[in-house]
């Protein structure tokens, strides 16, 4: 059940503009503290504090990275955007085999307790369709909704 929370909470935080933040430019010594030891080596940090969390948004290995943190020092989780070819290969290919008439619109991993869930929007005419990995192996869906005709 924690889980669930914690993954519906990535999931709206991810989407939230930084415009939502609170204002504070601070972010305290033992959020950076736990970030430098967890991501020694990155570059272009930006920190974005609200209410319920700590955002870093950096570079690692040239790859754009969202570090989330509560207010403690906590590491809640990890997002980044991702290629379809760094799925894993039995998510690709059902993703191929079950909604070949779809386009992927957005694709993130999130690493939170020490598990990756994936998350993938497919769009076609009709439909967008948020699915989430259950595994390594197969997907759910998180979310479907029908496009508005224009």
């Amino acid at each position: 059940m924690k889980n669930k929370i914690i993954i519906g909470l990535f999931m709206l935080i991810t989407g939230i503009s930084s415009a939502f933040a609170n204002g504070r430019e601070e972010v305290n010594q033992q959020i950076i503290k736990s970030f430098n030891k967890e991501f020694a080596g990155a570059q272009n940090v930006q920190w974005t504090t609200t209410k319920e969390y700590v955002r870093a948004t950096f570079s690692l290995n040239e790859q754009v990275v969202f570090a989330y943190y509560s207010e403690d020092g906590k590491l809640l989780g990890v997002t980044r955007n991702i290629v379809s070819g760094q799925l894993p290969i039995s998510l690709l290919t059902d993703l191929k085999k079950n909604y070949n008439n779809y386009w992927i619109a957005d694709l993130f991993e999130m690493a939170a307790d020490d598990e990756n869930t994936y998350y993938v929007t497919l769009e076609n005419s009709d439909y967008k369709v948020v699915l989430k990995s259950n595994g390594t192996n197969n997907w759910e869906v998180f979310k479907k909704e029908r496009k508005q005709s224009v």
